[in-house]
């Protein structure tokens, strides 16, 4: 389904007392990626052999390994999806309804299905090396075998577009000309030549293609704005459509009629809501509702509409008549906590849906037959899915009187006596914790803690005014969110005046959010781990992506014209204050938060002589993709939260 990105919002600047001015403003480093940092410093942060028992949990339930939804072939009779089971991301295909699949690549770099060809002949797939996120396009034929190069350089972002319905051409965006600067490119399936389509300045996306050869782009603006143009390769004319000089976010594809578009936006409301539109003018689709319409899709005949509400964390589908927008029944599974729509066979008869309660398993519709079938279930060895914890809605209050939402998941007995908590902030910001299973949180819940997932302001799933709390000087009114979730839980689930000790961890923003709540508001928690977290925000946005640090600017501020409010907002800032034992988890490879950020704060923290770790993966980017390398990642968050959150 179409994602949608986030809307930008005006900065206030409230006054702060900076308590370490000079660490966070002098300190910096230079560069991203693994080469930015020494052979022996990676040597030297090395992650360390697990203990036995720990290493024997944790392998365990990286068995239960759930395959993705997939991609359907033309006629609906294969189904290619990634599967973990050789310890990264692969492709398989399954040939019909719970058939054994067919490993179709491998190796240890991830490999992730995008399509197939409309002639049924070609599988086009994405690859990543080591997490660099420098993807490249590849073909294979459905069958298996080797792999045919379309594109793939070095510090180079290739992203596919579509195929053509004649099988002839594969367009895709690449920014090989200049970081910042997509070029549309078209792609001979048969003499293996590309030509330049569209080549304007900008971070250029295809976002559909029209019978007659016109093309939607969309232009990122920042990390919310869009704008949207039709383009006609025929003419090389650009006809501006809607976001021009607007600050609003839109995802669209063009509708069954000439002229047709179908848009997701906030714009007319606090809440996303898919619309159609022509000649300027949005018609309503979906209902009013108090929740987001979190993506859409249609299948490639136009015959039918498929969206997604989320509902407070919790994912309900609908489809429709792509013409007529009269709602069509499906015969979904029950109990679910999200149920998705995937992608369709070419004619539009067949769509794949997903579900999820303790593991994934993906069903094929039928619309000719109105009958549902399942095809894959994820692997569950050793195991009885019914004793896994289940994630209850709940609330905490902040110091302003906000109620905050959070997920929690407890372990049997810690109703009634007092259990360690890890309180996990996701990442984003602009991300959102779900409802469902995970391995993870069931490999700390079966080690004794609770596992609280707080969806502070600035989520998604909320609204644009929640979602938007957070943007630039405002994140420093609600940013102790993260403070009050820690004062909140040691008072009510406190138990004879003994209160819980806590543990907080997060990757990514929930990184930033960790170093946070360990510095500026050291004392909450007792402990933390921050995976690829942001220490600096000045030193952040200078060295991250150049194709990233244009989205990133307008979520965070301007380090040239806002550097002061970036150090208020910065965790290195509050070095002085770190006290309690923390743990920082990095790839070397990583584009978005470089490897400086992780280095940089285990300095000031080593300096400090608090109880500081480093672990530093070489061949991993922003998160552990590789099965031994979240062992180790999973397992040491383990160790260390057992030693210093334990009794």
């Amino acid at each position: 389904m179409n994602t949608p990105h986030r809307l930008v919002a005006a900065l206030c600047l409230p006054l702060i007392t900076l308590t370490a001015p000079s660490f966070a403003q002098s300190a910096g480093y230079s560069g991203h990626g693994a080469d930015s940092l020494s052979p022996a410093t990676l040597e030297q942060f090395r992650a360390a052999p697990l203990p036995d028992p720990i290493s024997r949990r944790i392998q365990s339930l990286l068995d239960l390994r759930s395959p993705s939804s997939g991609v359907l072939a033309p006629d609906g009779k294969r189904l290619f999806f990634t599967w973990r089971v050789t310890g990264t991301d692969q492709i398989w295909r399954v040939d019909g309804p719970e058939r054994f699949p067919v490993q179709m690549t491998g190796g240890e770099d991830r490999t992730l299905p995008l399509a197939v060809t409309p002639d049924g002949k070609w599988l086009v797939l994405s690859r990543d090396r080591k997490g660099e996120e420098y993807p490249g396009l590849y073909l294979q034929p459905v069958e298996g075998g080797p792999l045919k190069l379309v594109q793939h350089l070095p510090k180079v972002q290739t992203f596919f577009g579509f195929v053509s319905r004649d099988s002839q051409a594969l367009y895709f965006v690449a920014n090989e000309k200049a970081p910042n600067h997509y070029t549309v490119f078209r792609y001979d399936i048969a003499s293996g030549t590309k030509t330049a389509v569209f080549d304007q300045p900008g971070l250029w996306r295809i976002a559909d293609h029209a019978d007659d050869g016109k093309l939607l782009l969309v232009r990122l603006i920042d990390s919310q704005a869009r704008e949207y143009v039709l383009y006609d390769p025929a003419t090389q004319q650009s006809t501006p459509l809607f976001g021009q000089n607007e600050k609003f976010e839109y995802a669209a594809a063009f509708g069954p009629r000439p002229g047709e578009l179908f848009v997701l936006t906030p714009k007319f409301g606090d809440f996303r809501r898919l619309y159609r539109w022509r000649d300027g003018k949005f018609d309503p689709v979906t209902p009013e509702l108090n929740w987001d319409v979190s993506g859409f899709s249609l299948d490639p005949a136009k015959k039918r509409l498929y969206y997604a509400v989320n509902e407070a964390g919790y994912t309900r589908s609908t489809a429709l008549d792509a013409t007529t927008l009269k709602v069509l029944p499906v015969q979904w599974p029950r109990d679910a906590d999200h149920q998705t729509f995937g992608t369709t066979s070419q004619d539009g008869r067949y769509v794949t849906l997903a579900t999820v309660k303790a593991r994934r398993a993906t069903y094929v519709w039928d619309w000719q037959t109105n009958k549902l079938t399942q095809w894959v279930v994820g692997s569950m060895p050793e195991e009885d899915s019914k004793r896994f914890a289940v994630a209850s809605l709940e609330h905490y209050v902040a110091r302003d009187g906000t109620k905050i939402p959070m997920f929690v998941r407890r372990p049997p007995g810690c109703d009634t006596q007092v259990c360690p908590v890890l309180v996990h902030f996701h990442g984003g910001p602009e991300g959102q914790s779900r409802a469902g299973f995970s391995p993870i949180w069931q490999l700390f819940i079966d080690a004794g803690f609770i596992v609280a997932d707080p969806n502070v302001r600035g989520s998604e799933g909320y609204g644009r005014r929640w979602r938007d709390a957070d943007n630039g000087a405002r994140r420093l009114d609600v940013i102790t969110d993260i403070e009050d979730a820690a004062t909140w839980i040691k008072q009510n689930w406190a138990k004879n005046g003994v209160a819980p000790r806590l543990g907080v961890f997060g990757g990514s923003y929930g990184g930033y959010s960790t170093l946070m709540a360990m510095t500026r508001f050291a004392g909450a928690y007792d402990a933390g781990v921050s995976v690829v977290g942001i220490s600096n925000l000045n030193t952040f946005l200078k060295n991250t992506a150049p194709y990233r640090r244009a989205l990133r600017i307008s979520e965070y501020g301007d380090p040239e014209t806002q550097s002061e409010m970036l150090a208020q907002l910065s965790p290195v800032t509050y070095i002085d204050r770190l006290k309690a034992p923390l743990m920082i988890i990095q790839g070397a490879t990583d584009p978005r938060v470089p490897v400086g950020e992780a280095v940089q704060m285990y300095e000031a923290a080593k300096a400090r002589g608090t109880p500081v770790e480093l672990m530093i993966f070489a061949d991993e980017g922003h998160g552990a993709a590789k099965r031994d390398n979240q062992a180790m990642e999973w397992g040491h968050m383990l160790r260390f939260f057992e030693q210093h959150l334990k009794r």
